[in-house]
């Protein structure tokens, strides 16, 4: 199939530290090439990747300070993406709804899969409108608040088999990943390792519109002896990070769409401390591969129990179920239905389609 991939700007693909939507991308684009796909990347021009990369801006936008309005190289990327649809046979955006109107206008099959929350309410006009354009959900539970759009499926994300290493023999830490902001609740992680008495290391970035929130917070509470801050991680540090951990602490309190850090966290052997909200429940089984709590009580309760967590069946069920292989093929059948569907509409545009299947 000639596919284009279409990813946010913010990041590069994939990103050089934090970026869960541009790291998926990037899986994603590169397993299509290795198993035969033609593929054209729409991405900033800081990507690196096999495929055929169109770069509307030369750096990604987050880390770019030489540049004030940051939707220009959007707009300009979705006119290059929809202006040569016809030479794909399939069009997957990875920009939320932001490309809906040009996509109800493609001749072209436009997929769309949704990497934020959808339980905002503001959002529902909107996906009321563009009710018939087809979309990818992540979790179940992300597509509960708008049960009636077109949905194709649920595709998990994925991560390349080999990209953590598996440990058997963790550490004397507690970790966690990802990002300070109020609804992951960093604090809270903070306070269960206090509460436990063992030590917690925290990776994470700090967006600009979380840096009152981190100051206010978060940093007065980083002046404990059990507890080190260490900023942002690369991917490379990650399995050395998660995979020496006795548990990864995610006290998220909001619908979680799915929680990379979560399949990380098992492809390492490490089980994974969360509250029961959003995709929690799809992809941690409680008792097998971590612990599901309701409060922080009953969070603290449990870290004793990681130790009767295998840690060998925390990788068993990454492989079984989160590698960026399924989540590929996962994609490819969703691709083929909706080129197939379009063929069989009436007029030259179906005709041509069908001759591409």
């Amino acid at each position: 199939m000639r596919i284009a991939q279409v990813s946010p700007l913010w990041e590069s693909v994939p990103p050089k530290l934090y970026g869960g939507t541009e790291r998926i991308v990037s899986y994603l684009t590169e397993e299509l090439i290795r198993q035969g796909h033609e593929v054209t990347l729409f991405a900033s021009g800081d990507s690196v990747t096999r495929a055929k990369l169109e770069a509307p801006c030369q750096q990604a936008l987050r880390l770019n300070t030489g540049i004030f309005n940051r939707e220009a190289p959007l707009i300009q990327m979705m006119e290059q993406v929809f202006s040569v649809a016809d030479q794909f046979d399939i069009i997957h955006s990875h920009l939320d709804f932001l490309a809906f109107s040009l996509s109800r206008r493609c001749r072209v099959p436009v997929v769309t899969t949704l990497h934020g929350r959808l339980d905002l309410p503001e959002l529902v006009p909107v996906f009321r409108d563009f009710a018939e354009l087809p979309l990818v959900s992540i979790s179940n539970s992300q597509r509960k608040p708008l049960p009636w759009c077109n949905w194709q499926n649920t595709v998990y994300h994925g991560l390349p088999q080999n990209l953590y290493t598996f440990n058997a023999e963790p550490g004397k830490y507690l970790a966690f990943l990802g990002r300070v902001s109020p609804e992951k609740c960093p604090d809270q992680a903070i306070e269960l390792a206090i509460r436990v008495g063992l030590p917690l290391k925290m990776a994470a970035k700090v967006d600009p519109a979380d840096r009152a929130y981190f100051e206010r917070v978060v940093e007065p509470l980083l002046d404990h002896p059990l507890i080190e801050f260490v900023g942002e991680i690369t991917d490379a540090q990650k399995s050395e990070f998660i995979g020496n951990a006795i548990g990864l602490v995610c006290p998220y309190d909001w619908p979680e769409p799915f929680g990379l850090v979560l399949i990380e966290s098992l492809a390492c052997g490490t089980p994974v401390l969360a509250y029961r909200r959003g995709s929690i429940p799809e992809i941690i089984d409680h008792g097998v591969t971590g612990f599901i709590s309701e409060h922080l009580d009953e969070m603290v309760s449990q870290v004793e129990r990681l130790t009767t967590i295998d840690r060998r069946r925390c990788r068993q069920v990454f492989d079984e179920r989160f590698t960026a292989q399924r989540m590929t093929n996962d994609y490819v059948k969703i691709y083929q239905q909706l080129i197939a569907d379009a063929a069989a509409l009436p007029g030259q545009t179906g005709q041509q389609l069908a001759s591409n299947l």
